[in-house]
């Protein structure tokens, strides 16, 4: 039932609600003059209005353009720039924007019809950006796009397939949803082979047909596509990530040398370790513990987190800065890593090898019996590493089967490391962090780089140890930089934004649970929710619509807090090797303790806020590429089990169709909604659920369901899947939608497009 809102008076500071509902339901752009004018807003009115705005802004509730004007977060800027994409199975042109920044996937958009007969819609070709007007359909959530203007300077590679044919081939290219292929004219072919992967670039539009196949030729080529080392390949030069040091950046790093001990404290003779994957590349962070010898501390420990120091070797504007700040981070695939840092010093000079002196950024951190930290200090320190071990070796040693590697290790090093754990685990039981669940999957190589195994990536107890003693550090240099009001670059967790924490109170308002409207949301709150369902068939779709509230973690200057760790101040300070973010915190810290010359530099200071938003950019990419070398992985996995049925859990609900994580392999796939015969299908967006109206059917976010794989596509990692039948698993029958709840197919018809 809706409710009556009753408008602010005059003159009154409207609400966040207010303002959102301002914002969302006008037919033109809005700027915070607008709104004062609206609401009869002066002097001091305006500037409370302006303070509002802007921590809606920082919220997440809104989102402000080039041109100051504001909109509800997550819904597109009425006119904007979209890149095409491909077709979808009606023959439709689908258009993306490009500029998202949400975690969900962007909005369908589709190339509308001309709104007056005889009026031409300007062709566009896969990879064209184009300015647009956007008509949203509000019942749908699609939006329909008029063409304004055809933008030069689109992207003028593509990475696809060549397949040769007569009087030259073409090029189908890898990215999901790029469905037209391009057009290799004879003698653009560069001597590429049928079936090799190749990098195309697009020709003008003059040298082909203007409503027919892109023409491009040939300038990259890659090798067989079927080879293993392709998969990553694809997701590296399709998500950009930089894969060549500059000449100078390497020959910094190969005239590198380790410093002397100089002034750093002495820490060699301490059995420090690294804790590891088996298969990790590199060795950044080790540990140490033992009781803390103050009478004043019965039962607390001194902890020692010592960190690689890479500021030493990687000086403020050098040429390895400049690459590891390009960068932004290390990537990470089933094969191989894309680093931050060339090898001379990612495996080498700033690797913690066992036996090896090692430079490194010391945190001494001393606890009580409860977990909470007393005081702290920073060092640059020389250490020597007594071990590296694996965390499946420090767990079965812990559970009483050591292993002669870990054997000598255990009464010096490992046990006073679990005891001191144990305190922490107690004062993270207090905080009350996040506790949502999430299975990650580890794809297992052969020899020859194919898929030998996919398993899911086991939690151990070693992993919280060493997680909570990077923590503890990690807060430990946030809080040293903010004493010495030295700019820090914090690891910012934002609570969850208002339109999504009013949704979830609607889903579990669906599932009866009641979530209380008085008092902010707070980590305990969310893990309440979690231990409520816990055990019971809502348990996995409970969780999964929790972690989707969440906001995205990102890298500023300005403290907004650790939602997720329940933490008022957080910065990266325990991966130099492979994340910019902390090679800024160690300079920090080094100029704020007066540690030496290298450290945090003016103009690092004043662009530190460019800088954050630069690495998140980085991060997300980084992320995106990892992800779709995953699926790709997992495609050709499954390629040779077409035809086969799995069980799958629903993993996402889509007005066009519903996404079907594949049990145990982890592979995500889409059911289209047009594969579902036998029903019309209603869209129930806040409840995660597709209705069928005819029938009464469910399918909802976390279901378990049948499925039969249709289609496995390596090149684009997509699998295709089929529901099978009345016989496939479901939620159960509810009544039928009332008249109006979507169409079949997902999209808006043709008469109903502007």
């Amino acid at each position: 039932m809706t409710r009556d809102r009753k408008r602010p008076a005059r003159g009154e500071v409207p609400s966040k609600a207010d303002i959102l509902r301002f914002v969302g339901d006008s037919s033109a752009k809005v700027t915070k003059r607008e709104i004062a004018r609206a609401f009869g807003l002066k002097g001091e009115s305006r500037i409370a209005l302006k303070e509002r705005l802007r921590e809606m802004i920082e919220e997440g509730t809104l989102v402000r353009d080039s041109t100051k004007s504001l909109r509800p977060a997550g819904r597109l800027p009425r006119v904007t720039v979209v890149e095409a994409t491909g077709t979808d199975a009606f023959g439709d042109m689908l258009l993306r924007p490009v500029h998202w920044e949400a975690e969900t996937p962007p909005p369908k958009i589709y190339l509308a019809a001309p709104a007056r007969r005889g009026k031409r819609t300007p062709a566009l070709a896969v990879g064209d950006r184009a300015l647009v007007r956007l008509a949203e359909d509000s019942e749908e959530g699609i939006y329909a796009a008029t063409v304004l203007k055809v933008l030069e300077g689109a992207p003028r590679r593509v990475l696809g397939v060549f397949h040769g044919g007569p009087g030259g081939g073409r090029v189908v290219p890898v990215a999901k949803g790029a469905r037209q292929e391009l057009l290799i004219e004879a003698g653009d072919e560069k001597g590429a082979c049928d079936g090799e992967l190749v990098l195309a670039e697009l020709l003008p539009r003059g040298r082909g047909r203007v409503h027919g196949l892109k023409p491009a030729r040939v300038i990259e080529r890659y090798g067989d596509v079927s080879a293993p080392d392709r998969i990553s390949l694809i997701a590296i030069h399709e998500h950009g990530l930089p894969t060549d040091f500059s000449p100078a950046a390497l020959a910094e790093a190969e005239a590198a040398k380790a410093p002397p001990l100089g002034e750093r404290e002495d820490l060699r003779d301490l059995p420090l370790i690294t804790i590891d994957p088996a298969d990790a590349r590199d060795h950044d962070d080790a540990v140490f513990a033992e009781p803390d010898p103050d009478p004043k501390n019965p039962g607390g420990w001194h902890l020692i987190v010592a960190i690689a120091d890479v500021a030493y070797f990687v000086r403020p504007g050098s040429a390895l800065d400049r690459d590891a700040r390009e960068r932004g981070n290390s990537a990470y695939f089933p094969d191989r890593v894309v680093p931050m840092l060339p090898e001379a010093l990612s495996t080498d000079l700033c690797s913690l090898m066992p036996g090896e002196d090692r430079p490194v950024l010391a945190a001494h951190i001393w606890i009580d019996s409860e977990g909470n930290v007393r005081r702290h200090r920073f060092r640059r320190a020389m250490i020597r590493s007594a071990a590296n071990i694996a965390y499946e070796i420090v767990e079965a040693a812990m559970d009483g089967s050591p292993s002669p590697e870990a054997l000598p290790l255990l009464e010096p090093v490992l046990r006073p490391l679990h005891a001191a754990h144990a305190a922490l685990a107690r004062a993270r039981a207090k905080r009350g962090p996040l506790e949502i669940t999430s299975e990650e999957r580890q794809i297992i190589l052969d020899k020859s780089g194919h898929v030998a195994d996919i398993r899911p990536r086991p939690q151990l107890h070693a992993h919280r140890l060493v997680e909570d003693f990077m923590i503890t550090a990690n807060v430990a240099a946030a809080e040293t930089l903010e004493r010495r009001m030295t700019p820090c670059m914090y690891r910012d967790h934002e609570p969850p934004p208002p339109d999504r924490v009013e949704s979830l109170r609607e889903f579990l308002a669906s599932l009866d649970y009641r979530m209380p409207r008085a008092g902010a949301v707070t980590p305990k709150l969310c893990n309440r929710i979690l231990a409520h369902f816990a055990g019971t068939p809502h348990a996995d779709l409970v969780n999964e619509v929790v972690l989707r509230t969440q906001s995205q973690a990102y890298y500023a200057p300005v403290n907004h807090g650790h939602f997720g760790l329940a933490l008022p101040r957080y910065a990266h300070f325990t991966s130099p090797i492979r994340r910019y973010a902390d090679i800024l915190v160690h300079r920090g810290l080094i100029r704020a303790l007066g540690l030496g010359k290298d450290g945090l530099g003016d103009d690092e200071a004043a662009a530190m806020e460019d800088t954050g938003a630069h690495i998140s950019a980085t991060e997300r990419r980084a992320m995106a590429a990892e992800r779709d070398s995953v699926d790709r992985y997992l495609a050709r996995y499954l390629a040779g089990r077409v035809g086969e049925t799995f069980e799958g859990r629903i993993s996402g609900v889509t007005r066009f169709g519903l996404f079907v994580t594949l049990l145990p392999s982890g592979g995500d796939g889409l059911v289209p909604l047009s594969s579902m015969a036998g029903d019309f299908y209603h869209f129930d967006a806040e409840r995660h659920r597709l209705i069928g109206r005819r029938h009464g059917r469910v399918y909802r976010l976390g279901d378990t369901v049948a499925v039969r794989l249709v289609a496995a596509e390596p090149v684009s990692g997509g699998l295709r899947l089929a529901l099978l039948g009345e016989d496939a698993p479901a939620s159960g029958k509810e009544r039928r939608s009332p008249a109006g709840g979507g169409r079949r197919r997902g999209r808006p018809s043709k008469k109903r497009r502007p």
